[in-house]
């Protein structure tokens, strides 16, 4: 595959080729990741929930990641790795610089974020700054106090109308991925024709440049999964087979079908 840069991303959207990814807390996960052909993995602060027993993200903190995205970039070498940034770690400059820095400096290509237009000029600094950011809108975690709970964004003309501003305006901003989690199949497919940038989209239809998921889900080891999950070892005797069967699918267009999406 040879090393995945935001260039080959950019590429692969011209091109109408679909990219994956795939979160890893671990070096070995990482490097069973990549050689199942994954060209992204995200240190997601997922863990939260996934490694450490929370029932949300809120709990993880920079050192948490810091250390995940250490251990993740020892062993994806070829991978692009995108870093978290944490609940309530990038409220003023000064902080947000202190913690990407340190994400970078653990290894990630990239650091993600969660929100809409309030963080146009905290991804400006980060990019002139030369620290790569991943924008992250729809059902984002790290507010699932203020949503009340887990719920699919965008469905209300207002609602949608206001993802896809913050979308271009992010774009302009200077964000290089953007990830849209939950929200109705059409709009996340409008977004992506309109942004030049690639977008991901886990919950979003098939609409989008890639796909991610939760290591966890597509291996079918999580206890809850919401419906856009599929697991991935059904017919698998190996969760080498899993991983490469979830690849396979995205790339092939056969994930994530219309029982994964949302109207």
């Amino acid at each position: 595959m040879g090393k995945v840069t935001i260039s080959t991303l950019g590429k692969k959207k011209a091109e109408g080729e679909k990219f994956v990814c795939i979160t890893a807390y671990d070096a070995t996960f990482a490097r069973v990741i990549a050689e199942a052909g994954a060209e992204t993995i995200l240190v997601g602060d997922s863990l939260g929930m996934v490694l450490q027993g929370h029932d949300s993200t809120i709990p993880v903190t920079v050192e948490h990641m810091r250390y995940h995205t250490e251990c993740v970039c020892r062993a994806a070498t070829d991978a692009l790795v995108i870093a978290d940034m944490p609940f309530m770690s990038y409220t003023t400059p000064e902080q947000t610089m202190a913690n990407a820095t340190a994400l970078m400096q653990a290894g990630a290509q990239m650091v993600k974020m969660e929100g809409g237009t309030w963080l146009s000029d905290t991804i400006s600094m980060l990019v002139e700054r030369g620290i790569p950011v991943c924008a992250h809108l729809g059902l984002t975690p790290q507010s699932v106090n203020t949503f009340g709970g887990f719920k699919v964004q965008g469905r209300t003309p207002k609602e949608a109308k206001s993802i896809l501003a913050d979308a271009v305006e992010i774009q302009d901003a200077g964000a290089s991925l953007l990830v849209l989690e939950c929200i109705p199949s059409h709009l996340a497919a409008d977004i992506s024709r309109k942004l030049d940038i690639p977008v991901i989209g886990i919950g979003a239809g098939p609409g989008t440049d890639a796909q991610v998921l939760v290591m966890h889900d597509l291996l079918g080891l999580s206890e809850h999964t919401a419906r856009f999950v599929h697991n991935f070892m059904e017919g698998q005797n190996t969760i080498q087979g899993g991983l490469k069967a979830f690849v396979e699918a995205v790339k092939a267009g056969e994930y994530p079908r219309e029982e994964h999406s949302y109207t």
